[in-house]
């Protein structure tokens, strides 16, 4: 007899230095083959330390893939080749497109629904990691109040199609859908 095991799809959810990465980080540790998508790219000294230390912070033996806007194509590509996917974050792939399409809001939401339909079946088991921007301030320029409402929309539509979402406060996962998969 043969058991189905199906993929599940995790989103981690905070604010900054929450936890959201090492809780990520730890699901990782439960995996065999690890993929580890960075969205970040390093564009002054201080993006380039943060890539080095969170670098640093994962074994050795995950491969990383640097991919700042083909989430979706990323999934398909490296998904078949692991047995969880990290993508970390939705929050920098949320200003690269807004940086990279400007205000072609079509492509943009083309973007976000592509990478929601890659989720509904992944390849492999995928975590997501972004940041909660609902509960801060207004930004009070319109580029910022686009970049929330974008961030807090994507984070919405990929809890839809997810199994697990968490909110990290303090390193503590709460769960919010599904249950939680580390140990605390």
């Amino acid at each position: 007899m043969q058991i189905n095991r199906r993929n599940t799809v995790t989103l981690v959810l905070g604010g900054v230095r929450s936890g959201k990465s090492h809780y990520a980080e730890q699901l990782g540790e439960q995996a065999g083959r690890v993929v580890f998508v960075a969205t970040a790219q390093a564009s002054d000294d201080e993006m380039r330390h943060k890539i080095d230390r969170h670098r640093g912070n994962r074994p050795q033996h995950w491969q990383t893939v640097e991919e700042p806007l083909g989430l979706a194509e990323a999934i398909v590509r490296h998904g078949p080749s692991c047995d969880l996917m990290i993508i970390d974050c939705l929050t920098i792939f949320a200003a690269n497109l807004l940086e990279a399409m400007g205000d072609d809001k079509s492509s943009i939401q083309s973007s976000v629904d592509g990478l929601c339909v890659a989720l509904q079946s992944p390849p492999c088991s995928v975590v997501l990691v972004s940041n909660e921007v609902g509960s801060g301030v207004v930004p009070p320029y319109p580029l910022g109040r686009r970049f929330r409402d974008l961030l807090g929309e994507m984070n919405q539509s990929v809890a839809r199609v997810a199994t697990n979402v968490f909110f990290l406060v303090a390193g503590l996962p709460l769960v919010l859908k599904g249950q939680a998969e580390v140990s605390q």
